[in-house]
């Protein structure tokens, strides 16, 4: 079959170069310092029965009514491509025996999918970090979380410019007297409201507070904060939580307008923004959730986690080339392409990334081998292997044994 080559679909991409380098910047050190917290790696199916999300994210959403990749496989059943990573976790702990680990701390990382209108930094097939501690309702557990993601930002170098902001949503109660007391105060407004907060103002109050039309704004600086509505307990937990964050070293800032739409999140709401990335500031995002289980036919089980776009991640990492070998080893004489194949594997197998030149005109080959910034340049010819490097170049002593082991 020939034709027009076809086109990637738009939301799209392909990395490559200096952007996949800092993709994958972003998530070895991810992998690193998910260890140093003693989370456990999970791997979750890339699509689910969509009820998993319906049941989870709530019908009225925008992801779920809007934005999901749904279809029926072949047996007709509805199932769902991910847009998120916790439900489909949610469900594996109910499912999947779990429970017995509780409390279970797991992250995750890989591709989501969602139909929304592809711009900077936001695409249709994105890629998430996540981490969950579930069956923790202590605020210790949010602590944990923040201070993990706090040196996931340290130590990809972005930390400066990103800010965590932090609120409070109360317990159930709490919630609850702070929803009534919203819907009372813009039903007073409702006329003048945006179209969308018209429709959210029974079901989904919270909602209107982080609106960014301007119709809406102009309300919600008057609006019913959660403080005047928090129990002593969910005072004593907001503390326990900016405590421990003091005592870890977590720089933080109160934003009372920053809230969850779902009526399962408790607690401790938050998000790391920056203005680098233009309009889309969030890098990393989170809270407690301590009802979800219950959506998905579970016991109450308290849990708390937060995610984090790669790509978003890797624009503020900026590109980073692949760093230069270890050897660079030129053959010079075809005659002696085998013996150099043999060192390059021996080199690898002790622990060294070789570049090996061993084709096109063997003149060239050390030329072309000497361009490459590489920590020892080797050359292989008639009078065997020649090392050349700095007398202090690391490992020299450890290349040159490698080497002799190959003979002359």
């Amino acid at each position: 079959m020939s034709g027009k080559t076809p086109q990637p679909i738009r939301g799209t991409q392909d990395i490559f170069g200096a952007d996949a380098e800092s993709f994958a910047f972003v998530v070895e050190t991810f992998e690193r310092v998910r260890r140093l917290y003693r989370f456990r790696r999970v791997e979750m199916p890339v699509f689910e029965k969509t009820e998993v999300f319906a049941r989870s994210l709530g019908e009225t959403t925008d992801v779920v009514s809007k934005e999901m990749y749904s279809f029926d496989d072949r047996g007709g059943e509805s199932l769902t491509l991910r847009p998120e990573f916790t439900a489909g976790i949610a469900r594996a702990y109910l499912t999947d025996g779990w429970k017995q680990y509780a409390p279970l701390k797991v992250a995750t990382h890989g591709p989501l999918f969602r139909y929304e209108r592809p711009q900077k930094g936001r695409y249709r097939q994105f890629h998430q970090l996540d981490a969950e501690v579930i069956g923790a309702a202590e605020p210790q557990a949010d602590v944990e979380l923040l201070t993990m993601a706090d040196q996931l930002l340290n130590e990809l170098g972005i930390a400066d410019g990103v800010t965590l902001q932090l609120n409070t949503l109360g317990d159930g109660d709490s919630r609850e007297a702070w929803r009534a007391a919203l819907i009372d105060y813009f039903s007073a407004h409702k006329a003048e409201l945006s179209e969308d907060s018209q429709d959210r103002l029974e079901r989904n109050p919270l909602r209107i507070l982080d609106s960014k039309d301007p119709r809406d704004k102009a309300f919600v600086a008057d609006a019913p904060r959660i403080d005047d509505y928090l129990s002593a307990e969910a005072q004593d937990f907001f503390a326990a939580v900016t405590g421990g964050l003091d005592a870890a070293g977590v720089a933080w800032a109160r934003n009372p307008a920053l809230v969850r739409g779902l009526d399962y999140y408790r607690h401790t709401a938050f998000e790391f923004v920056t203005d680098r990335l233009g309009a889309q500031g969030t890098v990393l995002g989170g809270g407690r959730y301590d009802g979800l289980m219950e959506s998905l036919g579970g016991p109450a089980t308290p849990a708390v986690g937060w995610a984090a776009g790669i790509e978003r991640l890797a624009m503020l990492v900026g590109d980073r080339e692949i760093a230069g070998p270890d050897v660079s080893l030129a053959v010079e004489d075809n005659e002696l392409i085998a013996k150099g194949i043999a060192a390059t594997a021996a080199l690898r197998a002790a622990g060294f990334s070789v570049e090996v030149f061993d084709s096109g005109s063997p003149r060239k080959r050390y030329d072309k081998a000497a361009k490459v910034q590489a920590k020892a340049l080797v050359s292989l010819n008639d009078s065997g292997f020649n090392l050349r490097s700095a007398p202090d170049t690391p490992d020299i002593d450890r290349i040159n044994q490698v080497l002799s082991q190959i003979g002359a």
